[in-house]
């Protein structure tokens, strides 16, 4: 079952409005997609469209019917005058999820994440790795069926790191569907299932692992297949 599909002809900003064209893919329940390339490449930019963040879109993003989807961004994003628990509260309000077993799943979450001495503290005094294990937390009580995850290791220590790819792939198992962007390509050759591969605003490859290598005529690394595809192309 397709939980995202998107067809994008073109979009951007009022100054370059096709800052990324022909951007097509879609997302399986189960599956999970990395959407890799360097800095500029245009990676924001089809995130901020599926979000429906960008005035300038020429296409359409269709999520699966009931699906509910969880972002996680690279710049946490939290209110200043709530705790990390309101903010656990909060989402829980906004998302109408009921039952205690969300409060049950929050603290177990809390102690994986080493945050339960925090839990009534302001997540503005919280490092950036902290706030961006708020942001993790938040998302995997929503229980979507889409997570949209944009540099979600910044700023995490290595265990915390293991324990939200350890998370994120019982997510997977459930059925959820994860489109994830990432610089930490050794990480993402790992995680994930296919892999969408952008340069200048464009798909410039696409599929496994092995379909990369047969693209990029390179037997190596996700890393090679990068260099060798985004050094040859010049938009």
């Amino acid at each position: 079952m397709e939980v995202l599909k998107v067809n994008l002809k073109n979009a951007g900003y009022y100054d370059k409005k096709d800052a990324i064209k022909d951007i097509h893919f879609s997302i399986l329940s189960g599956g999970l997609v990395g959407l890799i390339g360097p800095n500029g490449a245009g990676k924001s930019t089809i995130i901020k469209s599926i979000l429906g963040l960008m005035e300038d879109v020429d296409g359409d993003v269709t999520m699966g019917q009931g699906s509910k989807y969880a972002y996680i961004p690279e710049h946490p994003t939290y209110y200043d005058e709530l705790t990390l628990w309101e903010h656990i509260e909060l989402a829980k309000a906004v998302n109408e999820i009921e039952g205690d077993g969300y409060y049950q799943e929050a603290e177990k979450l809390l102690t994986i994440f080493r945050l339960t001495a925090e839990k009534h503290q302001y997540p503005g005094s919280f490092s950036k790795g902290m706030q961006q294990k708020l942001m993790i937390i938040i998302a995997l009580l929503i229980k979507p069926k889409l997570y949209i995850v944009d540099e979600p290791f910044i700023g995490l220590d290595p265990k915390a790191i293991k324990d939200f790819i350890n998370l994120l792939k019982e997510e997977q198992r459930s059925g959820a569907g994860i489109l994830m962007s990432t610089h930490v390509l050794d990480t993402a050759e790992k995680m994930c299932d296919r892999f969408l591969l952008i340069n200048y605003g464009n798909i410039i490859a696409r599929g496994t692992m092995e379909e990369i290598r047969g693209q990029s005529v390179s037997d190596g690394s996700l890393m090679d297949c990068f260099y060798e595809l985004t050094v040859n192309d010049h938009g």
